[in-house]
């Protein structure tokens, strides 16, 4: 299924748009009610529909406060695209289990969106270079 690479970039940016601004209600909304979402590294694993996905954004977003997504690269193939970006913000909380003590925070981050025709999220892979998070967020030696 060829997808329409403007409206695949204007869900993508939208959903990252939500992400920044710490919406739950509007990144659920680029995705079916059925849709999987699957950070790697999560003890909970691959979430499946909307219910599950709200929980985890809501958690997300009050440990981290969002200020920009920067897309590096997008790759388009049949029914899914693939976006390399920069995240950056602040860690309020304890993003993914590490005090953040409301450090500055950047890192590469890799989503991997299987989509339907319309361009509606099926399945999200999230990919975080979390070794970049915890060298930014663990405590300097005494």
């Amino acid at each position: 299924m060829a997808l329409d690479r403007a409206k695949v970039d204007a869900m993508v940016d939208r959903h990252f748009h939500f992400e920044v601004t710490d919406d739950v209600e509007g990144v659920l909304s680029t995705m079916r009610p059925d849709a999987v979402h699957d950070t790697v590294g999560s003890p909970t694993g691959p979430l499946q529909g909307r219910e599950q996905a709200r929980g985890f954004y809501a958690q997300l977003f009050a440990d981290l406060k969002g200020e920009a997504v920067e897309t590096v690269r997008r790759y388009y193939g049949e029914g899914f695209v693939v976006d390399e970006s920069v995240w950056r913000g602040r860690a309020v909380g304890a993003p993914f289990g590490i005090p953040g003590q409301n450090k500055p925070l950047t890192f590469r981050i890799l989503h991997v969106f299987e989509l339907s025709a319309d361009a509606e999220i099926l399945r999200e892979n999230v990919w975080i270079d979390f070794m970049a998070i915890f060298a930014q967020l663990q405590a300097p030696p005494p």
